[in-house]
């Protein structure tokens, strides 16, 4: 039985990953402009999406030969390690991106959201778990209308691990009052279903341009549960329901 729906955000209701990807691409040129291709950057990142910026950034600075340069940059960000002044480079650039209301307002997934409401108005509550940072989810909420949209937002800054671990998902659970089983996941990311699954929660996923190759070869999820048109996501939703609720009476 599904008592309630986890919403991912980036890449399930706002395409923000291909707004991360471009940031991460151009830090990357802004830090060794004459041996980095941003189109190289932006392919990469496919197999990172989801993940925590410190594993994002680490991966790909040392994919591209980042670390010396970014190494000279840290007193700039007062950071610690090289990565956390790669990933300031990358953070100002994608803090540009959200300025701009329009732009998000295009990157919305229509589908998706509209999805959220229908479920809302049939009585589910309504979560929302990110690997983003909370003053960049209130952003994106505000500019989606959505800010009052989930009874729980639970962020990268409420976690000490951050997804594929299941300990958001188990969060969002716990202050919800509500089982990990009982719990419908709405996801894009390889990172994010292993999140949820780990949770023992079940889980939907609606392919991005970006997830899609890592859904289609990780073979995390069944395939009849991987969206590809997110014009089928209502009707699929309704049928995992349907499952988990006949999996329930037959138990």
């Amino acid at each position: 039985m599904i008592s309630a729906v986890i919403f991912d955000l980036d890449g399930t209701l706002l395409e923000t990953e291909e707004l991360k990807a471009l940031s991460y691409a151009r830090a990357a040129v802004e830090l060794r402009p004459e041996h980095v291709r941003e189109a190289d950057v932006l392919a990469a990142f496919g197999d990172l999406v989801g993940r925590s910026r410190e594993e994002v950034a680490s991966a790909l600075m040392r994919r591209f030969g980042l670390e010396e340069v970014a190494r000279e940059r840290m007193h700039e960000f007062e950071a610690d390690e090289p990565w956390q002044a790669f990933a300031g480079v990358r953070l100002r650039i994608y803090e540009g991106l959200l300025d701009d209301p329009d732009l998000l307002l295009k990157q919305r997934y229509p589908y998706n959201i509209e999805l959220l409401h229908e479920l809302r108005r049939q009585g589910y509550p309504t979560a929302l778990t990110t690997m983003s940072h909370r003053h960049h989810v209130r952003r994106v909420l505000s500019v989606l209308g959505l800010s009052d949209a989930f009874a729980v937002v639970a962020t990268r800054d409420d976690v000490r691990r951050g997804k594929p671990d299941p300990e958001i998902d188990l969060l969002v659970a716990k202050k919800m009052g509500v089982p990990p089983e009982e719990f419908l996941v709405i996801e894009d990311s390889p990172a994010g279903v292993k999140a949820a699954l780990a949770a023992g929660m079940v889980v939907v996923a609606v392919a991005t341009t970006l997830t899609r190759r890592g859904l289609r070869e990780s073979g995390v999820l069944d395939a009849q549960w991987v969206v590809e048109d997110p014009r089928t996501l209502p009707a699929v939703v309704r049928r995992r329901i349907e499952a988990a609720r006949g999996k329930r009476e037959k138990g």
